[in-house]
């Protein structure tokens, strides 16, 4: 292409120096301030970088982490509905600290009679009460739960002086424990086991009409809290709602139960042929060969065998789990267990279900495959699964997550029917809990602090997984409008995604759907697929079995993908604000080669006449007084002053790749919305055709509430719809459209609530 000619060139180099002139004498006499820029970047929020984590977001080349190993005695007595342990617990302080005392978490004790979690919150009276509620609450009888501690004592028999603190105590140690050494004590143990179909919880056993028990138990031992170089002691109060932080390590662990029990943990059985009969132990071995659809191990009809009789005799099940950062385990004599193992890369990871035969027939047509599918697209979007197992319990009003096991809700009725409903409930839950193995069972973010960071990112991942095991039941055209009208709600009822878990308002919308609908934003819309999944998988690699922040998932998105993302982390995350864009105005332009009375004022403004610009070509608006019919549908080219220049440096070739645009649109975009989003725009045409555009988000760097924007186009532009696909969670569509739309997204929206 040719050079352009002196002409032109004049004519930017003075327009450019007219405005910057017109510029600097607007500014004469404002006031400073401070930069209050949506773009401003999150130097101030994020905490200053280390050799621990890094300003990229990976790990530093000091990072430390301390190990836990745990060897347990466990004996479940089923006839009294109690648990006792014995437990050896070997800590290593990786840190460079040195410790003078140690802090265990002790969960159970939220159920103890003088527990105050239910002191802190305030409310009136619940709609109805089950009679256990009733007397718990009103008559003096509280559950007598909590851990009752016979000893604790180091390797050599001695004593240890601790303290309890509700949930947490502390372990004073005869000396400071320096960095690389480890430390050798054991704690003895017991309580009673809740009936959590009568307080809920995380744990307990559910009572059968028949006179048996399915047990879940966890949080069931004492545990070592974290300690880093972050929060130094995670010790924060167990309330009930924020879950845990807790350290890898190893576990060996042995559970007396009775004999006709069957159970399933953490970890990998030890001693199968000791605890299966000699059919159950053949399917237990089969069942490693079985790629294609689950086998059973336990049957329907050994199940029903045993849950008509009741054992006096025990067994002992053992297990032992590697570099895991918690142990869980189920037991019931009701149970039914299949299985099916899937590949990953040559390695066989089994997935199996538990259930009794109260599930049926829906746990046997879907449990297991969805544990499948759950591991192989998890795997996809982070890593390959690494432990030997995922189990899926089937436990009503359950849904709850540990290392190699779940808890998961979902039955059909009395006569084992179930409608979609209830199958797609059933099928959510055990792909959000199974998920759970990835965030936060291997990227073990801090719980207690952040609950997004596990409940938020697998609730996003869950999504993909659900969609691809039954588009049609899972669609993705939901998200992200699901978050819509808790994002518009009142803003004294919001609170910012980046808050300690036991003080946000609407618990479910803030810590699982908003930062699931906001990381969806970001894959579908913002980054694009390639870009995001490509980062996502950095940061779980690189945190896969250690302890990130927030700060180094912020960090990792953008290291990973060369994106300034801070103006959507400070937006969705630290903020309350929602997204609200839409179309002010539209203007139609024409090219003509006479001046317009803008040029024409421009050129008097600095003394000049309007002969004295450069040959050009101007855009009229309509609805201006210069406007004439024979300006209409005229093509820029049909101008000699264009045509020249075209002629001149541009070869045929490459004139034939030029577009002729005939009409001009001016697009004011208002946003009174506290988000910044891109604008997607879509323009539908006079013969039906449709083309779209996407602005990305910075387009509102210099101007937070309206931006605007030429669009030439070949044809008449019948309709203009900013987000026509709903993708950006925007709170109010009646401003999306024009010509008007009059249908709003809710009725009687009140504007002032956009503004949080």
């Amino acid at each position: 292409m040719k050079k352009i000619t002196v002409a032109i060139l004049s004519l930017v180099f003075l327009t450019t120096a007219l405005f910057a002139q017109e510029n600097s004498q607007e500014k004469v006499r404002q006031k400073g301030h401070y930069n209050s820029s949506k773009f401003k970047q999150l130097d101030e929020e994020l905490p200053t970088p280390n050799k621990q984590h890094t300003a990229s977001g990976a790990p530093g080349y000091e990072y430390t982490q301390q190990q836990v190993d745990y060897k347990m005695n466990i004996i479940l007595d089923d006839d009294n509905q109690k648990i006792f342990g014995e437990e050896t617990i070997t800590y290593h302080n990786n840190s460079k600290d040195a410790l003078e005392y140690l802090w265990v978490q002790l969960d159970q004790n939220m159920r103890a009679p003088n527990s105050k979690s239910n002191d802190i919150n305030g409310g009136g009276p619940d709609v109805l009460y089950t009679p256990a509620k009733f007397a718990k609450t009103f008559m003096g009888k509280p559950f007598e739960g909590g851990f009752n501690i016979d000893y604790i004592k180091d390797a050599n028999g001695n004593s240890l002086n601790y303290m309890i603190n509700f949930t947490m105590m502390r372990v004073d140690l005869p000396k400071p424990l320096a960095s690389g050494e480890k430390f050798v004590f054991n704690i003895k143990w017991w309580y009673n086991i809740n009936d959590y179909m009568a307080d809920r919880g995380r744990s307990g056993y559910e009572p059968f009409p028949d006179g048996n028990n399915l047990y879940v138990i966890a949080q069931f031992f004492p545990r070592l809290a974290v300690y880093n170089n972050v929060k130094g002691w995670q010790n924060l109060q167990f309330w009930g709602s924020s879950e845990f932080a807790l350290e890898f390590g190893n576990y060996d662990v042995s559970i007396t139960t009775p004999k006709d029990h069957i159970l399933n943990a953490t970890g990998v059985i030890q001693n199968p042929k000791d605890v299966f009969t000699k059919d159950q132990y053949k399917r237990y071995e089969a069942a490693k060969t079985a790629f294609d659809k689950p086998v059973f191990i336990v049957t329907p009809e050994e199940a029903l065998a045993a849950e008509n009789g009741k054992a006096t005799s025990t067994k002992t099940w053992k297990f032992y789990a590697e570099n895991v950062r918690d142990f869980a385990f189920s037991s019931s004599r009701k149970f039914i267990w299949d299985a099916m193992a899937v590949d990953f890369n040559g390695k066989t990871v089994m997935a199996y279900s538990l259930y009794p035969n109260e599930g049926n027939p829906l746990w046997e047509e879907h449990s297991t495959k969805v544990v499948a599918n759950t591991l192989k697209v998890y795997s996809e979007s982070t890593f390959d699964y690494p432990y030997p197992h995922a189990t899926s319990i089937n436990a009503e009003r359950q849904g709850m997550e540990y290392p190699m096991i779940c808890w998961n809700g979902g039955r059909p009725d009395a006569n084992g029917k179930y409608n979609d409903r209830t199958k797609k409930g059933m099928i959510g839950v055990i792909t959000h809990e199974v998920g759970h193995n990835f965030f936060p069972m291997i990227v073990n973010s801090d719980e207690r602090e952040w609950t997004w960071m596990d409940e938020g990112i697998n609730s996003f991942v869950e999504i993909l997984a659900e969609y691809k095991y039954d588009p049609e039941l899972f669609p993705l055209s939901k998200y992200p409008k699901n978050i819509v009208r808790y994002m518009a709600g009142d803003q004294d009822r919001l609170t910012p995604i980046m808050t300690q878990g036991d003080n946000i308002f609407n618990f479910g919308s803030n810590a699982y759907a908003k930062p699931a609908a906001g990381l969806f934003i970001l894959r579908q819309t913002i980054m694009g697929p390639e870009l995001f999944d490509h980062a996502f998988k950095t940061y779980a690699k690189r945190w896969k079995f250690k302890h990130p922040t927030p700060a180094d998932f912020f960090r990792s998105m953008e290291d990973a993908s060369a994106m300034d993302l801070d103006w959507f982390w400070r937006g969705w995350f630290y903020t309350t604000g929602n997204n609200d864009i839409g179309i002010k105005e539209v203007k139609k332009y024409h090219v003509t080669d006479k001046p317009t009375e803008q040029a024409e004022n421009l050129a008097k403004r600095y003394g000049i006449t309007v002969d004295q610009l450069p040959p050009s070509l101007y855009l009229i608006s309509e609805d201006s007084k210069d406007y004439t019919d024979d300006i209409k549908g005229k093509k820029p080219e049909d101008y000699s002053v264009l045509n020249s220049y075209l002629q001149d440096n541009f070869t045929a070739e490459e004139k034939a790749t030029l577009k002729s645009p005939k009409y001009f649109y001016e697009l004011v975009f208002e946003k009174p919305g506290d988000l910044v989003m891109p604008i997607i725009v879509e323009f539908e045409y006079e013969d039906g055709t449709k083309e779209r555009k996407q602005y990305p988000a910075e387009i509102w760097r210099l101007n937070d509430d309206e931006v605007t924007k030429v669009f030439p186009s070949s044809k008449v532009i019948s309709k203009i719809t900013v987000d026509p696909d709903e993708e950006t969670a925007d709170v109010d569509t009646s401003n999306n459209s024009w010509p008007k739309n009059t249908e709003t997204q809710f009725d009687n929206f009140k504007k002032k609530q956009i503004k949080g």
